[in-house]
């Protein structure tokens, strides 16, 4: 089963670069992301919150900040929704070939007759 929220929630380019890099520093705070990336301080804090709704990260106090971390059980929860997907339309890109392919064979056969 899909889970909308969570695809709306990695299909923005700013989130998913900000799980590659909680996932590559080992977490990270608004302020410490915002520094590496292109958007401010409250946009990240944002984007946090919406990856936060959806279980992706968890927000653990540090000082005045929040640190968050990945939630790996999450993210593999993720995965695996993605690779169903994936596998599901492959089904379906093979079905399209073989019709295509008999369309093809059959169009060949009528024109040799």
């Amino acid at each position: 089963m899909i889970d909308d929220d969570l695809w709306s929630a990695v299909g923005d380019p700013t989130r998913r670069r900000l799980l590659d890099l909680l996932l590559t520093g080992n977490g990270g705070t608004a302020t410490t992301l915002s520094e590496q990336l292109p958007v401010t301080r409250q946009a990240v804090a944002k984007h946090l919150g919406v990856l936060d709704r959806v279980g992706l990260v968890h927000a653990l106090p540090a000082g005045r900040e929040r640190r968050y971390e990945v939630d790996e059980a999450q993210l593999a929860r993720a995965v695996a929704q993605l690779t169903s997907v994936g596998e599901s339309w492959d089904a379906r890109l093979r079905r399209i070939k073989r019709i295509a392919e008999r369309v093809q064979r059959d169009r060949t056969a009528d024109t040799d007759r």
